[in-house]
């Protein structure tokens, strides 16, 4: 059996995050509900097709990617899954108390 390769996708540094950009990330009931579901999972990664959205693959593809650009979630490819986590620290220390604010919000 042949080493599992892992690839992470493009993210912004965490210096480089754009308050209006993670607010319009998490705006999107969808996309809240994804990372209402990584602050919650004792883990904190997920496969993509763990989450149960109630959205087609590409409209999920989407919401991932919209998140990932804003710097709220980090992607990796590990084979054929692709996992995703919360960045909730380069969150917090960008802007504090704002993930506890919205997801506590809901």
């Amino acid at each position: 059996m042949e080493p599992t390769t892992i690839q992470h996708l493009p993210e912004p540094r965490h210096e480089d995050m754009r308050l209006e950009a993670v607010l319009a990330a998490l705006s999107d009931p969808v996309r809240l509900s994804i990372v209402r579901t990584l602050a919650a999972d004792e883990v904190g990664v997920r496969a993509c097709g763990s989450f149960g959205l109630a959205v087609g693959k590409s409209t999920a593809s989407h919401h991932f990617r919209v998140l990932r650009e804003a710097g709220v979630i980090r992607q990796r490819d590990e084979g054929r899954r692709r996992m995703t986590e919360l960045r909730r620290e380069d969150v917090d220390a960008r802007f504090p108390g704002l993930l506890d604010s919205v997801i506590a919000a809901v």
